[in-house]
C-alpha cells in the first residue's frame, strides 16, 4: 500500500506539476482532489480543442465548396468566350471578303499609293527641297499609315495632295533659290543668314558649303571646308550674284559624296605633320638648303657679271675675282715668267673659297636628305609593327599612323633632295665658269708675258 501511494505521488509530479504549485496539498486527501480537478480541467480544453477542429473544418469544406463553384463560372465563361472569338472570326472574315468586293479595282490604287507615299516619304526625308517645305514629310507619313492600315479609303484630295508634293520636288530640283534660314555656324553660333539651295544637289552661304541633317531638320556649317579655294570662291559669287546672271559654281552632282570626299581628304599642313620629327627635320634641311643655294646663286651672278664687264675692261678693278688677280698681275709686271705665274696662282688660289663656298653643305644636304627619309620610314614601320603587336591587325586605321609616316618621310627626302641636286649642279656650274675664265685669263696673261720677256 506504501508503495502505491509513491508511485501515485509520482505520477502526480510528473503530470500536474503547474498545479501542485500553486496550491500546496497537505493531506492525500488534498492531493486526490487536485488530481481530479485537473482531470476535468483536461477533459474540458480537450473537449474545446475538438469543437475547434470541427468548426475548421467546417469552413475548410465551405471554402473547398465556393472554389468549386468559382471554377465551374469560370469553364462557363471561357466556353462563352471561346464561341464569341469564334463568331468574331468569322465575321472579320466576312468583312474582308466584302470589303474586297468593295474596294475591287481601287485595291491595286490603294496598294500603289501606300508604296509611293512611303518612297517619296523617304526621298524627301533626305531631299534639300525639305529644307523649304518641312510640313509636307507629317502629309506622307500619315497617308502612309492610313493606307497600311486600310481601315478608310484615301480621299480624291489626299491623292491630289500627293501628285502635287511629287511634282513640287521635280519643279523645285531644277531651280536655283535664295531664301533665309537659321543654320549652325562651326563654332556653334546659331545665325539666320541668306542661303542659296542649288536643286537637290547643294547649300551654301557665303563663307562656304552647308549640311541638311534630315534627323533633326537643321543647317549646319561644314566643321571644315573644302581645301581648294575655288569651290569656296564659287559659293560667295552664287549667294551674291544678281537674278539671270551666270556663275560658275562647284556644283557636287552626287548630292555630298564628292564634296565629302574633298572635305575628308588631308591638306598639305595635314600631310606634313605625318612626317613627324624626322619629316620637320627634313623640312628644316630643305629650307637651309634653299637659303644656303639663294644666297651662292645670288652672289655668283653678281661675281659672273662684274667678271664679264672686267673682260671689256682695259684696267683691272678690285670689286670681282678676275680684276683682282689682273691687279696681281700688274704689281708684278716687270717680274720674270715663273714668278709671274706664281704670283697669278696665288691670286687665283685665294679667290677660289670664296667661289666655292656653300657649294659642298648644299651637296651634303641632297645626300642627307633622303637618308633621313629613309630614317623616317623605318621609324614609322617600326611604330606600325607596335601596333599590330599590340592591338592586331584587325583595324587599319591603327596602323594608318605609322604608315604614314613611313611614307611622307621618303617623299619629304626626295623632296628636298632632288631640287637640291639641281640646284648644286646650277650653283657649281656658275662657279665652274668663273674659275675657268679666272684660269684662262692667267694662262693668257703668263703666255703673252713669257713672249715679251722670252
Amino acid at each position: 500500500m506504501r508503495r502505491l501511494t509513491i508511485m501515485i505521488a509520482s505520477l502526480f509530479l510528473m503530470v500536474g506539476m503547474v498545479q501542485a504549485q500553486e496550491e500546496d496539498a497537505t493531506s492525500m486527501d488534498a492531493l486526490l482532489k487536485q488530481i481530479e480537478r485537473g482531470q476535468a480541467r483536461d477533459s474540458a480544453e480537450a473537449r474545446q480543442r475538438e469543437q475547434r477542429f470541427a468548426q475548421a473544418r467546417n469552413e475548410q469544406q465551405n471554402l473547398l465548396n465556393q472554389a468549386r463553384q468559382e471554377r465551374a463560372r469560370q469553364e462557363r465563361n471561357s466556353e462563352r468566350l471561346e464561341q464569341l472569338f469564334e463568331d468574331n472570326q468569322t465575321r472579320i472574315v466576312a468583312a474582308r471578303v466584302a470589303l474586297d468586293e468593295r474596294l475591287g479595282a481601287l485595291k491595286e490604287l490603294f496598294g500603289v499609293l501606300q508604296t509611293v507615299s512611303g518612297d517619296a516619304q523617304g526621298r524627301f526625308s533626305e531631299s534639300l527641297v525639305s529644307i523649304q517645305y518641312p510640313d509636307r514629310e507629317a502629309f506622307l507619313v500619315e497617308l502612309g499609315n492610313k493606307m497600311a492600315g486600310a481601315s478608310s479609303l484615301a480621299s480624291i484630295t489626299e491623292i491630289e495632295r500627293l501628285w502635287y508634293e511629287l511634282q513640287r520636288e521635280v519643279t523645285e530640283s531644277g531651280k536655283i533659290v535664295r531664301f533665309n534660314h537659321e543654320i549652325t555656324l562651326a563654332d556653334g553660333e546659331v545665325i539666320n543668314t541668306a542661303i542659296v539651295r542649288v536643286g537637290p544637289f547643294n547649300i551654301v552661304f557665303e563663307d562656304g558649303y552647308l549640311r541638311y541633317n534630315s534627323a533633326t531638320g537643321s543647317v549646319s556649317e561644314l566643321t571644315r571646308q573644302p581645301e581648294q579655294g575655288r569651290y569656296t570662291n564659287s559659293t560667295d559669287d552664287i549667294v551674291n550674284a544678281a537674278s539671270g546672271t551666270t556663275v560658275t559654281f562647284g556644283l557636287d552632282g552626287t548630292r555630298g559624296s564628292i564634296l565629302a570626299l574633298l572635305v575628308e581628304s588631308p591638306t598639305v599642313g595635314d600631310r606634313l605633320r605625318q612626317g613627324g620629327i624626322v619629316g620637320y627635320c627634313i623640312m628644316g634641311l630643305g629650307f637651309i638648303g634653299l637659303l644656303i643655294a639663294l644666297w651662292r646663286a645670288v652672289g655668283l651672278s653678281t661675281a659672273g657679271r662684274k667678271v664679264s664687264a672686267q673682260l671689256k675692261r682695259e684696267s683691272a678693278s678690285t670689286d670681282n675675282p678676275l680684276g683682282r688677280v689682273l691687279a696681281a698681275y700688274e704689281a708684278n709686271r716687270g717680274a720674270d715668267t715663273e714668278t709671274i705665274e706664281l704670283k697669278l696662282s696665288e691670286a687665283a688660289l685665294k679667290e677660289m673659297p670664296d667661289l666655292t663656298k656653300g657649294l659642298l653643305i648644299i651637296k651634303v644636304i641632297s645626300v642627307v636628305a633622303p637618308l633621313m627619309g629613309l630614317l623616317g620610314t623605318v621609324t614609322g614601320m617600326i611604330k606600325t609593327f607596335q601596333v599590330i603587336t599590340l592591338y592586331g591587325s584587325g583595324d587599319p586605321k591603327m596602323m594608318a599612323g605609322g604608315i604614314s609616316q613611313a611614307l611622307m618621310t621618303t617623299v619629304l627626302g626626295l623632296v628636298v633632295a632632288i631640287p637640291m641636286v639641281l640646284i648644286h649642279t646650277l650653283v657649281s656650274g656658275q662657279s665652274r665658269k668663273i674659275i675657268n675664265i679666272i684660269q684662262s685669263q692667267s694662262a693668257g696673261i703668263v703666255a703673252t708675258h713669257s713672249e715679251k720677256h722670252g
